[in-house]
């Protein structure tokens, strides 16, 4: 049976009580003074500390005499000659509620930057020397890893909880939607470029070797449990760089999430028509004009009915007007009463001569044979002898690169098989990519200008 260890029952009970405020300040008040090493006060010197930590009522000597003693009984404070002191419970309890706290007042992010302070880090263990160097870096490695390891944690905690939320503002949401797809897309990038590098690098150090001259480095008492401890860190660390190519596909996929309930938070928004109402409305407006003209005005903005199809008739001799007079000021035009009715003019022209079509076959014929040229030579291009990087395709036309990053496109786009390698293929079975992630950065230029992204290893085959 897995046993875990349990926390002591009375560990946290001073924040369910009627005076959890005061009995969490006065404990803020020791572990504040904990960290300025200093490990014991009097009660005079809690009562003057208190509106330090943030306590801003008036205390009796009584409330915070009652307050130490329950402290005391909970074995969170030891007291001696009326000096009391954090005991080990007392430190523990003081962390808890200051780590709750920061995680409900704070959001998670994915620092790129601590990725490059993770990869150096991992080069000066390789190449330092120094003991006492070798315990600093190890234990600036396992910060910067716990941090990265929170912050994603939060972050993607954060990010499902927006998703699942139905209430989201719509304009809120494209705000986040924007930043968090911006953000995704270059911690993806970056991690992309790094993780070779650091699971290289976790594979040459002889961690053994690491930790010994790490104890030895630190020059100060260790328990028994310190090197276990490295070592749990250590295989956390090497788990988590393992397993990156699933933290990017999570990302990808939250991208493709976000746009989808952004769609939905539009489709909800939008009302449906209700034509009744809209008449109700109308009429209303209809009710509030104060004149004939602003009723027509209304009626024309409404329903667009404008008497304009008689614009395009023009007058049997139009050089006798002058352009610049006004219309009042021109005599009629005669407009067919069929015009309104039939949209024509009682004017019925010569019948058509039939067009001859076999010119357009032609045509046609001959550009869809030119089409299938370039396509053939566009597959061809494309077609590779084996996996080799997008980065060594330097010699592309426009069209060719444009076919290129459509299959490139759908390969993403699919799930990776067990080894990390994704498969699609064109809409007519014709061709066939087998595309795996590759670490380094590639760019193409073509006749309408240059692209540059995270290099992959594709293998393009004919079916």
């Amino acid at each position: 049976m897995t046993t875990f260890s349990r926390v002591p029952a009375d560990l946290f009970r001073f924040t369910t009580t009627d005076h959890a405020e005061l009995h969490t300040a006065v404990l803020r008040v020791f572990g504040v003074a904990n960290g300025r090493l200093e490990t014991v006060l009097t009660a005079d010197d809690v009562q003057q500390r208190l509106r330090h930590v943030g306590w801003s009522e008036q205390v009796t000597d009584d409330e915070l005499t009652a307050s130490l003693t329950a402290l005391r009984q909970w074995g969170l404070l030891d007291s001696a000659q009326q000096r009391y002191g954090l005991t080990k419970l007392g430190e523990a309890a003081f962390a808890g509620v200051e780590h709750a706290l920061s995680t409900l007042t704070s959001s998670g992010s994915l620092q790129t930057s601590v990725l490059d302070a993770i990869s150096d880090r991992l080069d000066e263990l390789a190449e330092t020397t120094d003991d006492r160097r070798a315990f600093t870096a190890l234990m600036e490695l396992e910060a910067h890893f716990g941090a990265l390891r929170t912050n994603t944690t939060r972050f993607n905690a954060d990010l499902q909880r927006l998703l699942r939320d139905e209430q989201t503002d719509l304009a809120t949401f494209q705000d986040v939607k924007r930043t968090t797809v911006t953000y995704l897309r270059d911690f993806v990038a970056d991690l992309d470029a790094r993780k070779q590098h650091v699971r290289a690098k976790i594979s040459d150090i002889d961690v053994v070797k690491l930790h010994e001259r790490a104890r030895n480095g630190a020059d100060l008492y260790q328990g028994e449990h310190w090197l276990d401890e490295r070592a749990r860190a250590w295989d956390g660390l090497k788990a988590w760089f393992h397993n990156v190519d699933e933290l990017q596909d999570v990302a990808r996929r939250a991208i493709v999430q976000l746009l989808r309930v952004l769609d939905r938070i539009s489709e909800q928004r939008k009302r449906p028509t209700n034509t009744a109402a809209d008449f109700r409305a109308l009429a209303k407006w209809f009710a509030r004009t104060e004149s004939e003209d602003e009723a027509h005005e209304l009626f024309n903005a409404a329903f667009g009915l404008w008497p304009a199809r008689h614009a395009h008739i023009a007058h049997a001799d139009g050089e006798l007007i002058p352009s610049a007079e006004p219309w009042h000021n021109t005599p009629p035009v005669a407009v067919s009463p069929q015009l309104r009715t039939t949209g024509k003019q009682d004017h019925i022209g010569s019948t058509g001569k039939v067009r001859n079509v076999d010119e357009v076959r032609r045509n046609r014929r001959v550009q869809a044979e030119k089409e299938r040229a370039e396509l053939e030579h566009a597959w061809r291009q494309i077609q590779t002898d084996g996996p080799i990087r997008i980065s060594t395709l330097t010699n592309l036309d426009h069209d060719t690169f444009h076919r290129l990053i459509d299959l490139v496109g759908r390969a993403l786009g699919s799930d990776p098989d067990s080894t990390g390698t994704r498969t699609a293929g064109t809409s007519d079975g014709r061709m066939q990519i087998n595309l795996r992630n590759a670490r380094g950065w590639a760019t193409i230029t073509t006749q309408k200008g240059t692209l540059s992204g995270p290099d992959y290893v594709i293998d393009v085959q004919s079916r």
